[in-house]
């Protein structure tokens, strides 16, 4: 058997080796083509196709690709409307009175609902649709077609081999044809030779992963249009219904008819945590269970659930996320004028504390309207280097309150938009400060009432969502993934076996092999592993035969 040659100095090569590149400079019989930068015409025709060419090239869209990536930044960043806690808008708000504004007219509280979002998102559908769709078309009528006819000189390609038999010509290359096709090789019967391919999948394979990703776009824009999003807080004894009133913050798609939203509702029954108690993780959080009982419809029969941290109560395709926790403390006020107050109201938790904040407004209060702010203690501890008081755990061990009471103008009708977490105090006068324990009471000065601390609640805050789109999206990343081992996994690669007689008049077979790219290795035992077999079919003769066998 003769040696292998490697020479890749040949037009023919060249040609062939142009042809198995996955994205080669013209359309080839693999349907993939590069575009080349093209200037606009004159005419108003040409621009619109220059624009249309630039558009749907995949340069293009890598760059659309980045700039999603990119714009998807500030949703991570910053608290989001439709996020896993909405409640940290009004906290950002809190705590940056001249930024958020700007933030919010600029859409980045709701990054994923935003004008510039979507124009990204949608330019990006068109120019993987403009470039993967007709490459898939052409891809598949490609593989459709004869594998492409033997070069004139096949000891030129990179790897090569041929040696003299006693078998005919027509023989040896029946015989070939035969074993190519039971090695799975796309094989065909020329006059005189065997023309075989094999590795389609691997084109297919990079066609499936982008296809799989205009799939996933598709998926999440059906959720962005037939899906919504809301949040609730919910104390502990009270309910929720699912009308967009009962939500605290709600985003329906645009096709969503929010009159006929799923008719559930459940009732916090009871909300536990537990926490992380000594070592290095200590006061992180080790669980969260919310049980509800809840029912699908207002006739249904009511049921219990827990839920749990990935652990969703779904019905009707909407799913109810456990999505955070607190406490509500829980006071009863009395003004001046002897008329009580009984309020329960949810405290916010302060990042990087265990301790959470809130205010109560009383503008029904008499003489004067009262508010009350203060923090929430779940255990209660004096700071040793301040001497203030602080919570060093999250679990209600030792709970007090720390509060502060104001009477005047709570500025509710001037017709400014106010938290409910906030207290102006600009045209308010505090009346008195103090720690209450449960039970405790504080009396106001100058007969103006007097305020209880009774106890606490607790409350869970749900993510509600209706994603008509995650069954899309989830069975196109199982495609992406399978196309992207596709790619990755399988070679294109082309054998030829070219059968005749020479100048002696005895039968000379030639077998040359072409791939596009071995970097992982593995053609040329391929290669060495076919040869033997042909030799098997159509055995060398003499010295050749001799030589075969040392080999």
């Amino acid at each position: 058997m003769s040696d292998t040659h490697i020479d890749v100095d040949d037009n023919a090569l060249s040609a062939e080796v142009s042809k198995l590149d996955t994205i080669p400079e013209a359309p080839d019989e693999y349907g993939t083509r590069q575009r080349v930068l093209r200037t606009p015409g004159g005419s108003a025709l040409s621009v619109l196709r220059w624009a249309w060419y630039s558009l749907t090239s995949m340069r293009t869209a890598l760059i659309l690709l980045f700039l999603l990536a990119l714009a998807s930044v500030p949703g991570s960043i910053l608290p989001q409307r439709g996020g896993s806690d909405p409640l940290r808008v009004s906290e950002y708000y809190a705590t940056h009175p001249t930024l958020a504004p700007i933030l919010d007219r600029l859409g980045l509280f709701n990054v994923f609902g935003s004008v510039w979002f979507a124009a990204i998102y949608l330019l990006l559908f068109i120019s993987l649709a403009g470039c993967v769709l007709p490459r898939s078309r052409r891809h598949f009528k490609a593989m459709r077609q004869r594998p492409p006819a033997a070069p004139r000189n096949i000891s030129r390609l990179p790897v090569s081999t041929s040696w003299h038999t006693d078998e005919s010509p027509d023989d040896a290359l029946a015989r070939a044809h035969e074993l190519l096709r039971s090695k799975r090789f796309r094989a065909d019967r020329a006059a005189s030779s065997v023309n075989a391919e094999k590795g389609h999948l691997r084109e297919t394979g990079n066609l499936l992963f982008h296809l799989s990703l205009l799939v996933v776009l598709v998926g999440i824009a059906m959720t962005s249009v037939f899906g919504f999003t809301g949040s609730v807080l919910v104390k502990e004894h009270d309910g929720f219904t699912d009308t967009t009133i009962d939500y605290d913050s709600f985003s329906p798609g645009r096709f969503v008819n929010i009159d006929k939203l799923p008719p559930f509702s459940f009732t916090l029954n009871k909300f536990q945590a537990t926490f992380q108690r000594g070592g290095p993780a200590n006061g992180d959080a080790d669980s969260f269970a919310a049980h509800v009982s809840w029912q699908p419809n207002l006739t249904a029969k009511s049921r219990d659930y827990t839920i749990e941290v990935n652990h969703p109560l779904s019905t009707q395709g909407t799913n109810v996320y456990l999505g955070g926790h607190g406490y509500a403390p829980h006071f009863i006020v009395r003004d001046g004028s002897g008329n009580t107050f009984d309020e329960t109201v949810p405290f916010l938790p302060q990042p990087g504390t265990s301790q959470y904040n809130g205010v109560v407004k009383l503008p029904d209060a008499k003489p004067s309207q009262l508010g009350v702010t203060g923090f929430f203690l779940p255990t209660a501890s004096k700071n040793p280097v301040t001497g203030m008081p602080t919570s060093i755990f999250p679990a209600p061990d030792n709970p007090a309150v720390v509060i502060g009471v104001f009477s005047g103008d709570l500025g509710l009708n001037n017709g400014i938009p106010q938290s409910v977490y906030t207290l102006d105090t600009s045209k308010m006068t505090r009346l008195a400060t103090t720690t209450l324990r449960p039970g405790d009471t504080l009396t106001l000065p100058n007969g103006a009432g007097s305020v209880t601390f009774v106890g606490y609640d607790q409350w869970a805050a749900f993510n509600i969502t209706h994603d008509p789109g995650k069954p899309v999206v989830f069975g196109a990343v199982c495609a992406t993934v399978l196309g992207l081992v596709l790619s990755l996994a399988i070679r294109r690669r082309r054998l030829w076996v070219r059968a005749g007689r020479d100048e002696s008049g005895r039968t000379l077979v030639e077998v040359g092999g072409l791939t596009r790219t071995d970097a992982s290795g593995g053609f040329d035992d391929e290669f060495q592993r076919v040869v033997t077999a042909l030799q098997a079919a159509a055995p060398p003769t003499g010295q050749e035969s001799a030589s075969a066998r040392q080999a």
